[in-house]
C-alpha cells in the first residue's frame, strides 16, 4: 500500500514563496497548493497550472445575456406591445436594433460578469455554507503556505525540507 505524506511549509513574504515555488518545480517536486493572503502575480504560471477557461465561460455568458436582452426587446417592443415613437412603427427587430445596442451592451456585460463571479466560486468551493480548505489559518491574515504530497520515503521527505529551509521556510510542518 503506498502510503503519502503531506509536507506544509509556511513562508512570510510573497517574492520568498514565488521564488522558493521556482525553486522547488526547478529541483523536480510537485507543489500541490500554495495558500496566500492575496493574488500572487506569476505564482500560477511557477506552479506549472493549465491556463484556466474561466474566460471562455464569460465569452458565452455574454452572448446568453445579448440573445436575453434581443429576445426582451422583440418580445416587448415588436410582439407584445408595439409603440410607434417618433412616427417610425416597430415592425422588425432590424429596423429598431441601433436604438437597443446600448441595452443590449449592458446585458451582455451585465451576464458575463455576474455570471463568471458565481461559476468561479462554484468552481473554488467557495459559496455560502462552505468551510476553510487552508490547513493553517494564518493564511487569510499575513502568511504563505506551500503544500507538498510526497511518498513516504524518509530521505526523500529530509531532501524535501532542507530545500524548503534552504528557500526560507519559517515553519514546516508534515502530516500523514
Amino acid at each position: 500500500m503506498d502510503k503519502q505524506k503531506v509536507i506544509y511549509a509556511i513562508y512570510d513574504d510573497d517574492d520568498v514563496i514565488l521564488n522558493a515555488v521556482k525553486s522547488i518545480r526547478k529541483n523536480g517536486y510537485n507543489i500541490d497548493e500554495v495558500y496566500s493572503p492575496f493574488p500572487i502575480h506569476g505564482l500560477d504560471t511557477a506552479m506549472g497550472l493549465k491556463y484556466s477557461r474561466i474566460a471562455i465561460t464569460s465569452f458565452l455568458y455574454g452572448c446568453v445575456g445579448a440573445c436575453c436582452a434581443l429576445l426582451m426587446f422583440w418580445y416587448m417592443m415588436i410582439h407584445d406591445w408595439p409603440l410607434i415613437i417618433g412616427g417610425k412603427p416597430n415592425f422588425t427587430l432590424n429596423e429598431n436594433l441601433p436604438a437597443f445596442i446600448p441595452v443590449t451592451f449592458e446585458m451582455t456585460v451585465f451576464f458575463a460578469s455576474h455570471l463568471m463571479v458565481i461559476t468561479f466560486l462554484i468552481r473554488c468551493g467557495l459559496y455560502p455554507g462552505s468551510s476553510s480548505k487552508s490547513p493553517d489559518p494564518r493564511t487569510t491574515d499575513d502568511k504563505f503556505l506551500m503544500e507538498i504530497h510526497t511518498d513516504d520515503d524518509i530521505k526523500k521527505v529530509k531532501k524535501i525540507k532542507d530545500l524548503l529551509k534552504k528557500t526560507g521556510a519559517t515553519e514546516i510542518k508534515e502530516k500523514k
